[in-house]
């Protein structure tokens, strides 16, 4: 999870110490761990609520974040449609209404113009997935036990 744009997938049965490794390989590299906390009404609003405010830290404040989640996490098959894109462009879309967007664009200005990027909402936008790419590590804990893992697997390689 060092490098930049580096993720992890744990996989073991119940109590072997997925979460656990993840949380000391993050306080070796000195990252902040952040997970979710599912309730039974948590939905996919609370989720995007969630990675808005990981984005912010690992994109605009330059934090570096891991984002451990686990299969029980996933209360709804959607959220993988979430991780996926983390995972594979560091992008979703949707996730950020426009509004949000202008003040993401505007907080890394001064940052994007010292780093001789074009002065283009694109470009910034481009500048800002970097930053999420290199400070933000996804980490899935999951058990192979029953069909969920193998269907999931399937579903998102």
């Amino acid at each position: 999870i060092q490098n930049p744009g580096g993720n992890a997938m744990l996989i073991g049965v119940g109590g072997s110490g997925k979460q656990s490794l993840c949380r000391l390989a993050a306080f070796i590299g000195d990252f902040e761990v952040r997970q979710i906390s599912v309730t039974s009404s948590y939905s996919v609003e609370d989720l995007k609520e969630e990675l808005r405010s990981v984005y912010v830290a690992a994109g605009v404040r330059g934090n570096p974040i891991v984002f451990l989640m686990t299969d029980s996490q996933i209360v709804n098959e959607h959220f993988l449609v979430y991780i996926n894109g983390i995972i594979t462009s560091g992008w979703i879309p949707d996730l950020f209404p426009k509004e949000d967007i202008d003040n993401i664009l505007g907080s890394i200005a001064n940052e994007a113009k010292s780093a001789g990027v074009p002065d283009t909402p694109e470009s910034r936008i481009n500048f800002f997935v970097s930053k999420v790419k290199k400070n933000l590590h996804v980490v899935l804990a999951f058990s192979p036990v029953g069909d969920t893992f193998r269907t999931r697997a399937r579903r998102f390689p």
